[in-house]
């Protein structure tokens, strides 16, 4: 109904009602592309990955060594569903409009997910013109960027480490999470308090939003890892594993996927918490109150840097330092919900 607007609606209006609009959109069509992950997940057969950098290095190199041959060299993850836990691959070739045709619905579902992204950005521009300020200003535009920077992550990782079996992992999150602000958070576009009329708003909430979008594509990583591990387990017992569990991949690869976006998300965090700092110094006179957004956003923090440190020194590997890297996650949504609903203090977005 945007096309009844008149001509001289003033523009904070315009793009007011263009923002609302898009709210409704960029949900249909994340909950269309979810739609079409779970179809592929349920019902398409186990995808076969091209060497990665996140392949481990002799996989990487039987998949090179297939390519000088000619035609497309694809390793294929324990392709028939009785893998072994060390991961061992099998390198096939197949011509390239064959193996296009296997993976027609995640294609389709990858490019409706970026339609959903784009709709997502232009919902967060039009908000912010409307506003006149960054549109990150409550509880309502945090999370809808936070489900931005979810998805444009997702995307990094469909395009650098063919990791669209993550789709319905990420994705259930995002629509909830935009069902949830679009029905209880939902605030018209207008002004902030007179505490959040700061440049630290783009430095500070940015690097925070960013991070957070790293973060829940590595929980929703580590939680496929989990569920691909325990498989991995019951192949080995000799019990059959049927239905989307039996179509994940290794689950040493997931654990790949989910320690890199911690280790690209961690550094932001960190930027975030310091640059938070500051800016209660500039705005309250102090760099630390015991706030409890800060404290929490501290515990998730030392809980990120923990896992990290288990797997730089000693070597952790697998479910054991996932777990930890998902008590982190747990925190951040601790720190996301609770914090701002149940506790009260300045950073309070309720």
């Amino acid at each position: 109904m945007l096309h009844t607007l008149a001509a001289d609606t003033p523009m904070d209006s315009r793009m007011s009602s263009i923002s609302d609009g898009l709210i409704i959109a960029m949900i249909v069509v994340y909950a269309i592309a979810l739609f079409l992950f779970a179809i592929e997940a349920a019902y398409g057969r186990r995808r076969k990955l091209r060497a990665n950098r996140l392949m481990p290095a002799a996989t990487a190199a039987s998949g090179a060594t297939a390519s000088a041959g000619g035609g497309s060299a694809e390793l294929d993850l324990d392709a028939d569903g009785s893998g072994a836990d060390d991961m061992s691959v099998s390198v096939r070739r197949e011509e390239p409009e064959a193996s296009a045709a296997k993976h027609v619905v995640g294609g389709v579902a990858v490019a409706v997910t970026g339609l959903g992204f784009l709709l997502n950005a232009a919902q967060i521009t039009t908000r912010g013109l409307a506003a006149d300020r960054w549109p990150w200003g409550n509880m309502f535009e945090f999370v809808v960027a936070i489900c931005l920077c979810s998805v444009a992550a997702f995307l990094f990782a469909v395009v650098r480490y063919q990791a669209r079996f993550l789709g319905t992992f990420v994705l259930v999150p995002v629509v909830l999470l935009l069902g949830i602000a679009a029905r209880w958070l939902y605030n018209e576009a207008g002004p902030v308090i007179p505490a959040l009329h700061s440049y630290w708003i783009a430095i500070h909430v940015s690097a925070a939003i960013i991070a957070t979008g790293g973060f829940m594509v590595a929980g929703a990583a580590a939680v496929a890892h989990l569920l691909a591990n325990r498989a991995e387990l019951q192949r080995a017992a000799g019990q059959r594993v049927a239905g989307v569990v039996a179509k994940l991949p290794a689950a040493e690869l997931l654990d790949r996927v989910s320690h890199r976006f911690i280790v690209l998300a961690f550094p932001l965090w960190t930027f975030a918490i310091i640059a938070g700092a500051i800016w209660a110094d500039e705005a309250w006179g102090r760099f630390w109150g015991w706030d409890p957004k800060e404290v929490w956003s501290f515990i998730t923090w030392v809980v990120y840097a923990a896992y990290l440190h288990a797997r730089a020194t000693a070597g952790w590997r697998g479910s054991t330092a996932t777990w930890i890297g998902l008590a982190g996650f747990a925190c951040l949504l601790f720190n996301f919900f609770a914090v701002n609903f149940v506790f009260s203090g300045l950073h309070s977005y309720a």
